[in-house]
């Protein structure tokens, strides 16, 4: 896939502690050599009610993956195009290959409200309990990084300006 052009589908592969969480696929965007960008319908079933947001069938997520830093940024719309906000997950750098865009999924995450006015840290717990600072210390102070970026990013309305 060229800079700029979009062409077959192509399968995002999220994948945590060894496994594939959720597999779907995804219409590329963009491949600027460092940046994937990829758009796809709420992939998996039902609705998925956090309080502070619910995904649901019809939402639509433009995916924002890099393969030189360890974050992946997923803007949320309504089917009507109404902005909910941007899902960040800390990841290691997306690999794609062969039709496959491969993240392996590092447990922390952060919620920025469509208005900024939310910025929400999340699974700080599950990232504790993994282990990953005891097997991988320089990936989890890579994961931890990320986040702390994210969120100064998000805290100072930078984080479109990332995206554009």
């Amino acid at each position: 896939m060229s800079a700029g052009s979009a062409e077959a589908a192509l399968v995002v592969a999220l994948v945590k502690a060894g496994r594939t969480k959720i597999r779907y696929p995804a219409e590329p965007v963009r491949d600027d050599g460092t940046r994937i960008t990829v758009r796809a319908p709420w992939a998996a079933p039902g609705v998925r009610d956090f309080g502070f947001v619910r995904f649901e069938p019809g939402d639509v997520f433009t995916e924002h993956y890099w393969r030189d830093r360890w974050f992946a940024v997923k803007e949320v719309r309504t089917g009507a195009g109404g902005l909910k906000g941007w899902y960040c997950d800390i990841t290691r750098p997306a690999v794609l290959r062969d039709g496959e865009l491969r993240v392996e999924d590092l447990d922390l995450d952060l919620w920025v409200s469509a208005d900024g006015s939310s910025v929400l840290r999340l699974d700080e717990d599950e990232f504790e309990q993994s282990g990953l600072a005891g097997r991988d210390p320089a990936a989890a102070g890579a994961a931890v990084a990320a986040l702390d970026e994210l969120e100064r990013l998000a805290r100072a309305g930078e984080l479109a300006a990332l995206l554009a």
